[in-house]
């Protein structure tokens, strides 16, 4: 019985398809989304291309952030990627596929909005997978020095955003914008649409850039004079026999969806671009003056993070959580009484792992000699705790355990690597290496203390039943 409640994979029910224009390209272009496997995540499927090559929504891609998160594989390019996986992720989709007969998407409004719309036509079914979500221990933080950008991670209870903005301009000033639930992604952030200053939009123009720009896919803030130059070269980009600038600064009387849409897309646009972590994350996101290139970067250490920790195989455990059995239960299965029970707590149990700790504290009476003046607690009983957690693992596959006793025929491959001290809380991941068979089982074991690894060893027990006399 596992303790914590599971979260399943979601794809989509069946196909659906959009067309619209590409921002930069001008031309049409189309967009498909598929329901995918468990596992699958976000991958983009080129049909354009002879045999219809494959790019995974995947940080180790990125080849460009200059105007969007763009990628690239084997010369296979994917731009302004962000719009389509912000969308996926704000439905908590785990899995889908994306067909593109071009290299972009359509830019459809500018936001995710169209997408979203298009994804919940199509329906959305839990799939048979546990989603495979990063728990924030401890805070995660990149800057930018030179720009002054900055993206902190620190632990909350689920997947939260707050973007602040600050362009230094009178047109648009410092901007706010959170969201405390995903759950809130359709009302709150999926209609914010991108916006750009007239300054880049004539330099994007001057480029041959933009082809598939219209004043109603983006929202531009006029933040210098518009000249009589400008204004011609605008209404011909835009094919308008007039442009007019709002009080507010905006170009062509565009109608804002909200106050602070532009700290809203810049959300948008950082849950789009931590997608390509490929994990779902709980925790709470502050990114000031996010853009492309530092969500990219900051993607990266996080990805880098929990690769570790998934190589290190670190349990997320909340120790202040209450536990699925505490010390008196142990007690109904496990034969040691103090001082030799050495386990406190289990938080997880199944058929084919348990999770369980042990609070280290100063009254522990091997410390009286080992060592006085520097207490360390013995390696031997390290090795012993966690031998008696796999024991409460095997003692739980009989219907009455308080009849059988484990007993460890070998120990192999012990490993110390760093030592433990009163004060700390051992956590011990035992896990089945094969099926139990005639009562004998193989198990790894591994201990942490502060999500560092501090012992591992191999065990072989057996299951018999207990002498009463």
């Amino acid at each position: 019985m596992i303790k914590q409640k599971s979260i399943f994979q979601r794809t989509i029910l069946k196909p659906i398809s959009l067309n619209g224009v590409g921002l930069h390209t001008g031309a049409e272009v189309s967009i498909k989304f598929l329901p995918a496997k468990t596992s699958t995540g976000f991958v983009f499927k080129r049909v354009d291309i002879d045999g219809s090559p494959l790019v995974e929504a995947d940080i180790k891609w990125i080849s460009d952030t200059r105007r969007g998160t763009n990628l690239e594989k084997n010369g296979v390019k994917i731009q302004t990627s962000e719009h389509v996986l912000s969308a996926l992720v704000g439905l908590q989709i785990d899995n889908c596929i994306i067909e593109l007969n071009s290299s972009e998407p359509p830019i459809m409004d500018g936001s995710s909005h169209f997408f979203v719309k298009a994804l919940l036509k199509a329906g959305i079914k839990e799939q048979n997978a546990i989603v495979e979500e990063y728990i924030v221990k401890d805070i995660i933080n990149y800057k930018d020095k030179n720009t002054g950008s900055e993206i902190t991670l620190i632990p909350a209870d689920e997947f939260q955003i707050t973007t602040m903005v600050d362009f230094g301009t009178k047109i648009l000033g410092t901007q706010n914008a959170n969201l405390n639930s995903i759950s809130n992604y359709i009302d709150e952030i999926s209609s914010s649409r991108t916006f750009s200053f007239l300054h880049e939009l004539e330099n994007l123009l001057e480029n041959g850039l933009i082809k598939g720009g219209d004043l109603n896919n983006a929202i531009v803030y006029v933040d210098k004079p518009l000249s009589e130059t400008t204004m011609t070269r605008l209404k011909k980009a835009f094919k308008k026999d007039k442009i007019s600038v709002t009080a507010d600064g905006i170009l062509d009387n565009l109608t804002l969806h909200h106050p602070n849409e532009a700290a809203r897309h810049k959300l948008l646009d950082v849950i789009g671009d931590l997608a390509l972590v490929r994990y779902r994350i709980r925790g709470k996101i502050i990114a000031d003056k996010p853009g492309h290139r530092i969500n990219s970067e900051f993607a990266k250490k996080l990805s880098k993070i929990i690769k570790d920790e998934k190589r290190l195989d670190i349990p997320k455990i909340d120790l202040n959580s209450k536990p699925f059995m505490g010390v008196n239960d142990i007690m109904n299965i496990l034969p040691h009484r103090p001082p030799m029970l050495l386990v406190d707590k289990i938080y997880e149990l199944s058929k084919t792992h348990v999770l369980a700790s042990k609070n280290v504290t100063m009254n522990e009476p091997f410390f009286i000699g080992h060592f006085p003046g520097s207490p360390v607690m013995p390696g031997v009983l390290q090795v012993e705790a966690m031998a008696q957690a796999g024991g409460v693992l095997l003692l739980n596959t009989v219907p009455d355990p308080q009849n059988y006793l484990t007993l460890f025929m070998k120990i192999d491959n012990v490993k110390f690597k760093s030592p433990v001290y009163p004060g700390d809380t051992l956590v011990f991941k035992l896990e089945l290496l094969s099926p139990i068979r005639r009562g004998i089982c193989e198990m790894k074991g591994s201990a942490y203390v502060n999500e560092k690894l501090t012992t591992t060893g191999q065990f072989m027990a057996q299951i018999v039943k207990r002498n009463k006399k």
